[in-house]
Parts: C-alpha cells; sequence; structure tokens
C-alpha cells in the first residue's frame, strides 16, 4: 500500500505527480472492481429491452390474418372456469345424460347447446335439462346456465358459431355422445390454461405425407396410427378445450370457400378448425391422456370409406391454405398423480 505524506500549501511539481500517479491508481482499481458488474447490468437491460420489443413485433404476426384481441375478463373466477359447448342431433336421451354428467363438474360456468334440428326444442326439454342441472347444483355455488343456440338450418359449421353473451375465455367443445370424468376434465382445463392459445383434447389424430412431387399429398391417420407411433398433429374437436376467440376467427376470417367444402361434404369441420388454430399458433395442439367414454352408437367414423374422405379434406384444406399449417407432436399430457409409475 502507498501512503502519501502531503504537507499544505502549495506542491510543488514531484508533488503533482505523485498526486496524479495516486489517483489514475484509484480510478484503475476501482473500474476493475465493478466493471464485470456494470458491463453484466448493461448487457441485460439491452437483453431486455430487444426481447420486449420482439415480443411486441411478434404478437402483431399471430392471427389468421390480424391478432383478434382477447376480451379482458376482470372477473377472476370466470377466467377459472369454461363453456360446455354441446353439439346435438335428434338424441334427446344422449343429451340429457351430457349434460346431467358435465352439470357436476366443477368448473363449468355455462351449457350451449348447438341446436340445427328442423324443430326448435321444446320446452319440456329445456325444463328438464334446467331441473337436473338444478339438481346437481354444487353447494355453495351457484348451477350453471343453459341456452340453446338455435340455428335455421342443419350444418355442420353451427357448431363453430360465435357465442353471443359468452362469459368464458375458455370453450369446451364436446358431442352428445361421449364423457369423461370431472376429475380428468379438470386435468385437461388446468393443462390449457397454461396453453391458452392451443387445442387440448382427448382424441389425437395424424397426418402423413404420401407423396412429395410438385404438389404434396397427404393422409389422414386414424386412432391406431398414432398408437402405433406415438404421434399426431390433431385433436378432435368432438371433445376438447380452446380459446373462444376461434369461433369468430373460424365465422369471420377463414376463407368461405373451406366452410362452404365442409357444409357440402358433411365432414371435416374438425379438420378445419385444428388447421385454423394450427395456423395461429404455428404449434402443435397437446393431447391429454383420459379415458372417453362412448355413450352412443357408432357415429361417421365407422363407416365404409371414412378415412379416405378425410384425406381428401387435407388435401383440399392444404391447397385452401397453401401449405400444411399442422404441426406433428409426440407429447402427451399426463396426470401423475394417477399413474403408478412416475
Amino acid at each position: 500500500m502507498v501512503v502519501l505524506d502531503i504537507k499544505p500549501g502549495n506542491p510543488g511539481p514531484r508533488m503533482k505527480g505523485q498526486r496524479d500517479r495516486l489517483l489514475v491508481q484509484r480510478l484503475r482499481i476501482l473500474f476493475s472492481n465493478h466493471s464485470s458488474y456494470h458491463i453484466k447490468l448493461l448487457v441485460f437491460v439491452v437483453i431486455l429491452l430487444s426481447t420486449a420489443l420482439l415480443a411486441r413485433r411478434a404478437s402483431t404476426l399471430v392471427g389468421w390474418k390480424h391478432r383478434l384481441e382477447e376480451p379482458q375478463r376482470d372477473d377472476q373466477d370466470l377466467r377459472q372456469r369454461y363453456t360446455v359447448l354441446v353439439n346435438t342431433w335428434k338424441r334427446e336421451d344422449l343429451l340429457k345424460k351430457s349434460v346431467a354428467h358435465y352439470a357436476s363438474c366443477k368448473g363449468v360456468d355455462a351449457f350451449r347447446v348447438v341446436w340445427s334440428e328442423p324443430e326448435p326444442p321444446s320446452d319440456e326439454l329445456h325444463l328438464s335439462l334446467l331441473e337436473t342441472i338444478a339438481r346437481r347444483q354444487r353447494r355453495g355455488s351457484r348451477a350453471p346456465e343453459l341456452h340453446f343456440d338455435v340455428n335455421l338450418e342443419d350444418n355442420l359449421n353451427n357448431r363453430f358459431k360465435p357465442i353471443t353473451g359468452l362469459n368464458t375465455d375458455a370453450v369446451f367443445s364436446v358431442d352428445d355422445d361421449v364423457l369423461v370424468s370431472c376429475d380428468t376434465m379438470e386435468f385437461a382445463f388446468n393443462v390449457w390454461l397454461s396453453a391458452r392459445d392451443s387445442m387440448v383434447g382427448f382424441v389425437p389424430r395424424m397426418h402423413w405425407l404420401q407423396s412429395k412431387g410438385q404438389t404434396p399429398t397427404y393422409r389422414y391417420g386414424g386412432w391406431w396410427s398414432v398408437w402405433w407411433t406415438g404421434s399426431y398433429s390433431m385433436v378432435l374437436s368432438k371433445i376438447a378445450f380452446f380459446h373462444s376467440k376461434y369461433l369468430e376467427l373460424y365465422t369471420y376470417q377463414m376463407p368461405q370457400s373451406i366452410r362452404s367444402y365442409v357444409a357440402n361434404e358433411r365432414n371435416c369441420e374438425d379438420i378445419a378448425m385444428s388447421f385454423l388454430v394450427a395456423n395461429v399458433t404455428k404449434a402443435p395442439p397437446i393431447w391429454v391422456k383420459g379415458r372417453v367414454v362412448e355413450i352412443g352408437s357408432s357415429g361417421i367414423s365407422s363407416l365404409t370409406g371414412h378415412s379416405h374422405r378425410r384425406s381428401r379434406c387435407l388435401n383440399h384444406f392444404v391447397t385452401l391454405f397453401e401449405g400444411m399449417p399442422l404441426v406433428p407432436s409426440s407429447v402427451k399430457a399426463v396426470n401423475s398423480k394417477r399413474e403408478w409409475f412416475w
């Protein structure tokens, strides 16, 4: 350590030189002790500002043609609840069983029944469903509301029409003939809360590249294809969570030619919705492990030529979308509390 004995008065040339050298030495010590910290702090601030700028710019690119602004929910409780969107067709007994089951699930805020039959729902049916809900009312919470969304024509696109008076961001789209336990529903809803732009569902499907060529063609892969390979790129809307904003996008921003194809073919509205969500997110859906119980008779998936028709839908949508937006994944959400081995 250098100690200088400095006398008062006018310093001489020699003393001035010693003082200057001491000042330089102290500055070097100070800089060497703090420069690393200052540089790291500066780098951190630059990275933080750059990330915020890029995120803001990227957000403007999300959407079909533009970003659809999400409505701001003031009620925190509604953000933890969802609307059950039930698609039905001339199966009142199954509709009653479906409403009775899901009314006991604590996350349900309301039921919206998509009705496309020639005759409107009877008052007796409406009242019987309301009574069922009342019987299932949980202690300390209000019973879910029930509304029929009546359509004048039978069209598969009806199930994705925007809903007037919707209170929740989350929509649980389900056919009237499939049931999943409330515990599994709650787990899937929590998965959706962690990825609110994604589709989260229980029925995975896959697309496969059949031929490359100048115009690639694709083949639709059913459950056994998913089971064999462990890969999927769609979850069917017959039982899936998604954000309510996709109802607006499907109806008002997706090309009319796609909805016309669905209406004419009476098929593939679920594939169209999967294309739409993938086109917005540039990401795969999320498959949740859970047991699905079918309480109705076999649907159109059991008809001869079903896979061929679905493959035809895939290739037609690829043309209309000007590319394949579906993203494969091998990730499956599993509730570890219900697994023997973790």
